[in-house]
């Protein structure tokens, strides 16, 4: 009989998962961003372009940079939505919303050795991640964000509340969440919290990133 294959699909990290927003970065670079969450212990990077317009090839060359530094410090990395973008840096996996190409499809372009993130706003779909394939998914928005456009309304700690005890996926709780709220957060069961704004709009990236991870257990 033939040994089953061990995959070497990394899994979602616990810890902070950092996401990229250049149009709150204060002028700063995504790479420059990302270089300074690294340094304080984020475990996950997301790339993600929602308000910033650009253009593809300028997104991939960002990709191939933000590849190499989260390889050589073994932090995961996530590209949001593009498929194509995850398979030409060799992206550890791809994350897509409700919207997006569904999760069988994802799977079909990227294989079995990379992970897929998908976002969830309620005991319905967390149940139908399971169902689809998903690796593990987001729970959110926790609280009110602007940080993107198309976002629903705050799902609130209660479906956080329930996907920590029901849901045998890794999930990461995201979606208005700061440095005031992370407790709250944390209590319900979040063991990867995503904070967006939080973490790229401050002005010492790295002493924040450091601050935040000191509210996990």
């Amino acid at each position: 009989m033939l040994d089953k294959k061990v995959s070497p699909k990394r899994p979602l990290q616990e810890g902070i998962y950092g996401i990229t927003a250049e149009c709150f970065s204060k002028g700063r670079s995504n790479l420059q961003v990302v270089e300074e969450m690294i340094r304080g212990g984020v475990t996950t990077v997301q790339y993600r372009e929602k308000k910033h317009k650009k253009h593809v090839g300028e997104m991939l060359v960002e990709c191939q940079q933000i590849r190499e530094l989260t390889r050589k410090h073994g932090v995961t990395f996530i590209i949001n939505d593009h498929v194509d973008l995850a398979l030409l840096v060799d992206a550890d996996g791809v994350h897509v919303g409700q919207e997006d190409l569904p999760v069988a499809a994802v799977r079909q372009l990227i294989g079995d050795d990379k992970i897929i993130g998908l976002s969830t706003h309620s005991p319905e779909q967390a149940r139908q991640a399971v169902t689809a394939g998903a690796d593990y998914i987001g729970v959110g928005p926790i609280f009110t964000t602007n940080t993107k456009e198309d976002v629903c309304d705050a799902v609130g700690l209660e479906y956080l509340e329930y996907v920590a005890a029901q849901s045998p996926l890794p999930f990461v709780a995201i979606g208005g969440i700061k440095e005031h709220n992370m407790e709250d957060v944390v209590d319900r069961g979040a063991k990867t919290i995503c904070l967006v704004t939080e973490i790229v709009a401050s002005d010492d990236i790295y002493s924040t990133v450091m601050k935040l991870r000191s509210y996990l257990p």
